[in-house]
């Protein structure tokens, strides 16, 4: 390629294998039936330890720790009892574990799983229909996966435009055509191959002489029709170049042509008015709606040594007045090969911007027709070698990029790359500082959570109080701050397209969120019909804790409530049962037992007394737990 630079939810409690119950695990098992997940979860674990651990108790003991949020432990022993079991719904709550544990592509293999053995369940089907739902807010890392293809040679071979089941490229592998003089290589040729169901590719065969000549073709677009395909070609064939008068060499420029499909052929090449003996016009990209062309040129006017431009395509086919992209694209050095994706996203090579080598990828998003951020896309795509011809298709996530960096084949090779997380990022910048001194909080735990409320990362403050995490552009995100002697806070990130949004946080001191004879939370609210302890729920429950941790002597009586939607009875204990999950939850954060105690108390006290006539937002009302102070705490001092 260097001659060419030249030139130019969570499921209801439950056992899956009751059966395997034993005068062993009784005890444990009474436990559990009790909603005494903490202590369930010891008398299976000393099973364990016992050497009586089975399929039967290793899943009890993954269930315990579910059903008290503990997504570390929950995680480690659903998988030891899939070892010898496939139920389907432990399978489901395996992968929710490792979602939480921010464990994407295990979770998401895990829920393939689940999908093709319950492939009528709605949870399956929405996971069919969006599989990359997870990883949204991500790292900086590893964005794609980069595989050498088959059909590489020992010669150049770059380019990647696949259009209806055809991979097209540009490849100096004719040896018939004479040696081009940079490189001691032929001259290049637009081949096409035809990509097999399995993914791989027919042997490459040269596209018709009408197209290809005995000077240089280079990279192709095709029109979304697919009965136009866009290409550069040297100017030697059109008998246009420039001749040095002391020695005598000539100079060609690259010049952009078109030519029509006729059945399965190319044919009625014609060039465009643009092309100039002054300047080269090469690797051009048609828009996905391809009513606009892009292109590369070093025509005057520009910022650089080569530019990208943009022109209509008119009706007649015809091309209009050529724009230049602007310098948040263009730069002092050269840009080339762009491509526009179906997410009107603008790919293109650089060695002007900030890279790792010479020329390296880059990307911006074109928002309202204005070009945005332009951003390194990174390695592996980037290496410190050329990296150029980037094309994807957004929906597959799969592409092309050609590069000559070590390891290939010859000078230039295809790459086949496979993006696995979004590429824009936004850096956010979090300082959580005490709110009655103002004073940086140090060794606060902040946790970020995508916009589907599923854990991503945790981290910890520093002296000054700072964190940093990086998330997609565009998408909402939410920060949890957690540090004994204040109160939890949570506090939601707007979608940004910006490269980086500051964030304040006040903590406050735990003090005046005791009352006389309960302590004051957000209301700890359930989902219909279920009792196990959710995401939402334990946020507050921790804070719960952090008081009682405060306050040693605190002893409290928690009220679980329902709707009343269901027989009176039913209600009842299905309140109890929320009590006693709540109360489990509170001892597996470590507290004593005997400091709290639970008790259902049905639809009998309703928050919102609606009677027939209740809204699903009353219904939820109704559904709460409230923690009396039954002694100890700052009113007994």
């Amino acid at each position: 390629m260097k001659k060419l630079l030249t030139l130019f939810t969570i499921v209801a409690l439950g056992s899956f294998s009751l059966i395997a119950q034993n005068s062993n695990t009784k005890k444990a098992d009474k436990h559990f039936a009790r909603y005494e997940f903490v202590d369930a979860a010891e008398a299976y674990k000393k099973l364990i330890d016992n050497g009586k651990g089975d399929g039967y108790v290793y899943g009890q003991l993954a269930e315990s720790y579910y059903n008290v949020f503990n997504t570390q432990e929950a995680e480690t022993w659903y998988a030891k009892a899939l070892e010898t079991s496939d139920a389907p719904e432990m399978i489901f709550k395996y992968s929710q574990m490792l979602k939480a544990n921010g464990k994407y592509e295990e979770s998401n293999v895990q829920m393939a799983k689940f999908a093709q053995m319950r492939p009528s369940d709605d949870r399956a089907t929405a996971f069919r229909e969006n599989p990359d739902y997870l990883p949204q807010i991500l790292e900086k890392g590893k964005k794609f996966n980069v595989q050498s293809l088959g059909f590489n040679t020992k010669y150049a071979d770059f380019g990647g435009t696949l259009k209806d089941g055809k991979l097209y490229i540009a490849s100096a592998r004719n040896t018939n055509r004479k040696n081009y003089g940079w490189n001691e290589e032929p001259f290049l040729d637009i081949y096409e191959l035809v990509k097999n169901e399995d993914g791989t590719y027919q042997a490459a065969t040269l596209v018709e002489e009408d197209i290809n000549t005995k000077y240089h073709e280079g990279v192709v677009s095709i029109a979304p029709d697919g009965k136009t395909m866009y290409f550069s070609r040297e100017s030697y064939f059109e008998k246009i170049y420039e001749k040095d008068s002391l020695t005598k060499v000539r100079y060609s420029r690259l010049q952009l042509f078109k030519a029509t499909k006729s059945g399965s052929t190319w044919s009625n090449v014609q060039g465009f008015p643009i092309n100039s003996k002054e300047y080269s016009i090469a690797q051009p990209a048609v828009s996905p709606d391809g009513k606009t062309l892009y292109f590369s040129s070093d025509m005057p006017g520009g910022f650089g040594q080569a530019d990208i431009y943009k022109a209509a395509i008119n009706d007649d086919g015809s091309l209009g007045e050529p724009e230049n992209l602007g310098q948040k694209v263009n730069t002092s050095g050269v840009e080339k090969f762009p491509f526009v994706s179906s997410k009107s996203i603008l790919y293109f090579s650089s060695n002007g911007h900030l890279g790792l080598g010479n020329l390296d990828v880059f990307v911006s998003k074109v928002v309202d027709g204005k070009m945005g951020p332009v951003r390194n896309i990174g390695i592996p795509v980037n290496s410190s070698a050329d990296d150029f011809a980037f094309t994807i298709d957004e929906e597959s996530g799969e592409g092309y990029v050609s590069s000559n960096r070590d390891g290939g084949l010859g000078g230039d090779d295809v790459y086949a790359i496979k993006k696995l997380q979004p590429l824009f990022d936004v850096l956010i910048a979090g300082t959580v500082v005490d709110s009655k001194t103002g004073q940086p909080v140090n060794a606060a735990s902040v946790t970020l959570y995508d916009d589907q409320g599923n854990k991503v990362l945790s981290k910890v403050t520093n002296s000054d109080g700072t964190v940093d995490f990086i998330v997609e552009t565009g998408v909402q995100s939410e920060l949890e701050v957690v540090l004994d002697g204040y109160v939890s806070q949570k506090i939601t990130v707007g979608a940004s397209e910006n490269e980086e949004e500051k964030v304040n946080i006040m903590l406050d001191p735990i003090e005046v969120i005791v009352g006389p004879e309960e302590i004051i939370l957000n209301p700890i609210f359930f989902e219909f019909d279920k009792s196990n302890v959710t995401a939402q729920a334990a946020f507050e429950l921790d804070k719960l804790v952090q008081i009682m941790n405060k306050y040693p002597d605190m002893v409290i009586s928690a009220l679980s409530h329902t709707d009343n939607r269901g027989p009176a009875s039913y209600n009842e204990r299905l309140s109890d049962r929320r009590a006693k999950t709540t109360v489990q939850y509170v001892i597996s954060k470590g507290i004593d037992k005997a400091r709290i105690t639970g008790m259902g108390k049905g639809e009998n006290e309703p928050k919102v007394d609606c009677g027939s006539n209740c809204s699903e937002e009353d219904h939820q009302m109704n559904r709460r737990s409230e923690f009396i102070i039954v002694s100890g705490g700052p009113q007994a001092k």
